[in-house]
Formats: C-alpha cells, structure tokens, sequence
C-alpha cells in the first residue's frame, strides 16, 4: 500500500472546515480523485448522485473517491447552495452557517489529489462512497485521526499545514484498510493484501520490481500451486499475476519519465528488462506511446501554464 501511495504523489488539501447551525444545505460540484471527511461533532446528511442519503453521527468518517456531485445537509427537505461560494467566506479555516451560539455541527474534510498518470492506480478501486462508523473496527482510531486533523485546522501553529498533510495521509491509509476490510467484493491489489498467500506475492513483487519473476516463484511464496495461485490472484486482483507485474512495472515508468530521473535504458533495468527494445514494447503496449514520446509529451507545459490562467 505504500508503494502504490507514495507512487500517486498525494497533494493534500485541508478545510475549510465547516459548523453550522440551524437548517442548511450545501452542493459540491464533481471532483477527481478523493475527499476525506468526518463529523467531530452533531449529525448531518450525505447525498450522493445516484445512491440513498446516509445520515452521518457524530466520530463518523467517510471517503468518496472519484464522486459525482453531492449534497451535505441537515435535514433532507433543505434547499441546498452551491458551496464554493459559502467556501469563499471562510474565516480562519472555518465556514460558518448560522449563529455561532447555536452551532451543534463540526466536520472537517480534506481533499487530496494525485498524479494524473497513475491516479488509477488508487480511484479505479475505489466507489463514489465509503463510510466508516465509529463503532466499526476502524472506527474509533479514524474518529480521533479527524478530531486531531480539526485540532490543527483549527489552530495557527507553526508547522501547520506539514502535519495537517501527513495527518490527512495517515486517515486516507486507515481509511482504504477500513474499506478493504469491510467489503467482500474484489478490490485489486487494495483487498489482495488482506489474503495472506496473494498479499505474500504482491508484497515480492513489490519489494524487486526488477528481479524476472515466473508464475512458480510467485505461487511459491503464496504457497499454492501455480493453477491455484493464478486462479486466486486473478479472482483478487483482477489480472493474471504476470499481468500485474507489467502494469506495475509501468506504472513506475511512467513516474519515473515523467519526473526524468533515469534514461530509457536505465529504466529498462530498473523494470526487469534485459533490452531497452524489450521494454520500450511493453511500455508501447501498455501506455499506448513510446518511453520517448511519454517523457517529451511530460517535459511539455500544461495547457493552463501555457495560456497563462
């Protein structure tokens, strides 16, 4: 998990944070990649487009990845606004709705984005919505996770936002074990690390990316045999074993010609290859363009840099 975490390059942004009071309602636009939240105190309602509302308690925590648009309010019969001009308000890290006297909610959210060219890796895993109640297994620990994050919010210390990042980390980790553990549908290498014999292989796999893995080392480690091994990591993760293997061996190609840090031929070592033609193949395949044409299309600006916005 933290191979493929530290891989998508997590950007992290915290609060505002909100409290209320009375009735309100607010709309959130859709978004990429994932938002982290939790009540520190009172109840309110999540809406997601396309599911049943869920009314959020007090220590409760939630995850949406990837989410259409969505509505957080106080009672189900609120007019909702949009919130990026209630969030254009906020003061000191807070929005608040509402007389101050009577505020009987606090939650505090984050959103936290990743490198596009291996954001996948992560949001193809996830669905629009996870909730972790507090009386859940994970539940209490992610309920004090977001009681610190609001603590930080909240107060203008030195070092703030280096904590609010890490911390906010932190909670998207126990959040994905949380969701890895509650569901029992197949969730890629997220869920196959909770199987011991398959999470064996993928933690090899992982540890030397470099070494010419075969499908009988890999059930080996997993102590099964090949056919069953093959079987069950396909049933988890979702790709034949060796299959996996390429997609994550590009995956660390692409970050490593996006960022420049090594030449095509070092990187076809670095991966496994015995020839740069060999990899250059397998990235062509996989990716759709060359290793040179990956990393020239990288070095380029982006639109939004060029035209100056």
């Amino acid at each position: 998990m933290a191979d493929a975490i530290g891989l998508l390059r997590p950007r992290t942004v915290i609060g505002p944070s909100l409290r209320a009071a009375g009735e309100w309602a607010l709309r959130f636009d859709r978004f990429l990649h994932v938002r982290i939240g939790g009540l520190v105190r009172g109840t309110c309602w999540l809406i997601l487009d396309g599911h049943e509302p869920v009314l959020l308690h007090e220590g409760d925590t939630f995850m949406l990845g990837n989410p259409p648009p969505y509505v957080l309010a106080s009672t189900l019969d609120a007019s909702p606004r949009p919130a990026e001009q209630v969030w254009a308000g906020a003061e000191d890290g807070f929005v608040r709705i509402g007389p101050k006297s009577e505020e009987d909610l606090y939650l505090c959210v984050g959103h936290i984005a990743f490198d596009d060219e291996n954001a996948a890796l992560l949001t193809d895993l996830l669905p629009p919505l996870v909730i972790v109640r507090v009386g859940d297994p994970h539940g209490g620990r992610l309920a004090q996770l977001i009681d610190l994050l609001a603590t930080e919010v909240g107060v203008a210390a030195a070092g703030g936002p280096l904590v609010q990042n890490h911390l906010a980390q932190i909670l998207l980790v126990h959040m994905l074990r949380a969701h890895a553990g509650q569901t029992d549908r197949p969730t890629g290498w997220l869920g196959a690390l909770n199987e011991d014999g398959i999470g064996a292989a993928l933690r090899a796999v992982h540890a030397d990316v470099a070494h010419s893995w075969s499908l009988k080392e890999l059930a080996e480690i997993s102590h099964m045999s090949r056919s069953a091994f093959a079987h069950a990591f396909k049933s988890h993760v979702g790709v034949p074993p060796l299959e996996y293997l390429i997609q994550w061996r590009m995956s660390l190609a692409r970050d490593a010609l996006a960022r420049d840090t090594l030449s095509i031929s070092e990187l076809a070592r670095a991966t496994g290859y015995q020839s740069e033609s060999a990899f250059s193949t397998a990235f062509r395949r996989v990716v759709g363009s060359s290793p040179a044409q990956f990393r020239n299309q990288a070095r380029q600006p982006a639109p939004s840099a060029a035209n100056g916005s």
